[in-house]
């Protein structure tokens, strides 16, 4: 392979692992596969860089540790975790306006759900 078009797949592979990694990142705090994305994203990256493989093994590494902990922990502790991810998620989508649009469709007149964020 001549040097352009191994470096045509070394960008291509840069960009795509990491719109995946940022994928990822923005899904973990949502029910479904956050993590899961974000190690695709490193795996994607560690094919042609070794210093995504170091971070692929350690957050893999750390991801079970705080399985690990969360497991040992009394149910208030594990609740109160639940309950944060839940906040984060409610947060998340006031700002994005997703309640704003649902009272929209059922005609609700309750100004509070909607974004305060000027472009929603």
């Amino acid at each position: 392979m001549n040097k352009t078009k191994r470096h045509l797949k070394r960008s291509f592979i840069g960009i795509a692992g990491g719109i995946v990694v940022i994928i990822g990142i923005i899904a973990i705090p949502y029910p479904g596969p956050g993590w899961l994305i974000v190690f695709t994203g490193l795996a994607i990256l560690a094919t042609e860089f070794e210093w995504a493989q170091r971070i692929l093994d350690k957050a893999k590494g750390e991801y079970d540790k705080w399985q690990s902990w969360l497991k040992r922990q009394p149910m208030a502790v594990r609740l109160l975790v639940l309950g944060f991810t839940g906040l984060v998620v409610l947060v998340t989508m006031w700002l994005l306006n997703v309640f704003g649009i649902f009272a929209t469709l059922f005609h609700i007149n309750a100004p509070w759900v909607f974004s305060p964020l000027p472009f929603f």
